[in-house]
């Protein structure tokens, strides 16, 4: 059975392309669940006019379907909670150049 850790460690290779930090360090993922072979992931963008939203999300979904042991995967974008840059992890602040 795959575990939230895989699912966190594939979301991992996603990336928004216009920032060059993952969707994980960018504090975009807000839920994981896993119910048996099933995974659902709960994702936000940085703006919701995103255009590359789509993608983004087809991309998480894509590697999340290559973990083994995983049956079906969803990703659906939410907007509640707004993101916002606190979001962001300290690694990631420091790469982008805000601290």
């Amino acid at each position: 059975m795959v575990t939230k850790e895989q699912v966190y460690e594939a979301l991992q290779e996603c990336y928004d392309p216009e920032i060059p930090v993952n969707i994980v360090d960018l504090g975009l993922i807000y839920d994981v669940e896993i119910n048996n072979d099933n995974v659902a992931v709960k994702m936000t963008l940085t703006a919701p006019g995103c255009g590359m939203g789509t993608m983004i999300a087809a991309d998480a979904k894509q590697k999340i379907m290559a973990l083994e042991g995983v049956g079906e995967a969803t990703v659906d974008l939410v907007w509640d909670p707004p993101w916002n840059p606190s979001m962001i992890r300290e690694e990631a602040k420091q790469r982008l150049g805000i601290v």
